[in-house]
């Protein structure tokens, strides 16, 4: 979203959750806080059991005109496509996407301001996100904010790296910030998102069975009890 932000030398001020719980949002208001033990994101899960192995996640990077997405599975980031679509058409389309992907969650950059603040934008991607999160969490799917102040810069310099030409970059710069809003969540191993939790209880409790209801996630039982369980870092 180049259109929306501002090339700064330094990232703003993310003020995350305390302690071992990730920060909880919805369309309206924020219900409880969620710990990382009950829906934790999959770099958590990751970085906790390297023998865990699940679905790819979905970087999101939502525009006023297009929208870039991102696959990554561990630490292999790729852009994926740019969609030129809005409100349900555009969420249906990324529901499509992540259901043909083997998607499990989706992480969608929050545009803050260079002081963390929120920002025009945020609250628009907020309500996205809000839509989108009850729409995934029928499937059992999780959706996440992930700060992305500057992701937009860092993909334009990523695509000169890489030798892109003007042509060539025509169009795909959405895309490439999708992958860095991904890189920086699996570098963090997920310390720095919120939850995007539907209100419905029912679709709760669909989050919360994800985990132990898809053998994909876990190859036996002492490897469910470890990701659905997983015990506390050190302090």
């Amino acid at each position: 979203m180049a259109h929306l932000l501002a090339a700064i030398s330094s990232p703003p001020t993310f003020r995350p959750a305390v302690g071992n719980s990730l920060r909880l949002t919805s369309k309206i208001e924020a219900i409880r806080a969620v710990s990382v033990e009950e829906i934790p994101p999959n770099a958590v899960r990751r970085k906790r059991d390297s023998r865990w192995r699940g679905g790819f996640s979905l970087g999101v990077d939502l525009g006023l005109a297009r929208t870039g997405l991102a696959l990554s599975k561990g630490y292999n980031f790729r852009p994926f496509t740019v969609l030129e679509l809005r409100g349900q058409k555009l969420e249906l389309r990324i529901i499509d996407i992540a259901l043909k992907q083997e998607v499990d969650e989706f992480i969608i950059g929050l545009p803050l301001s260079s002081d963390g603040k929120e920002t025009p934008q945020s609250n628009k991607v907020r309500s996205v996100a809000g839509r989108l999160a009850v729409r995934a969490a029928e499937r059992g799917w999780r959706v996440y904010l992930q700060e992305e102040y500057g992701t937009t810069i860092e993909a334009m310099s990523d695509m000169v790296d890489r030798g892109l030409g003007i042509s060539a970059r025509e169009g795909k710069q959405d895309a490439y910030a999708a992958a860095k809003v991904l890189e920086r969540y699996f570098l963090e191993s997920g310390q720095r998102i919120e939850l995007v939790l539907p209100k419905q209880l029912d679709l709760q409790e669909k989050l919360k069975m994800g985990c132990s209801k898809d053998s994909d996630y876990c190859s036996d039982e002492s490897d469910l009890l470890i990701i659905c369980n997983p015990p506390k870092p050190p302090i």
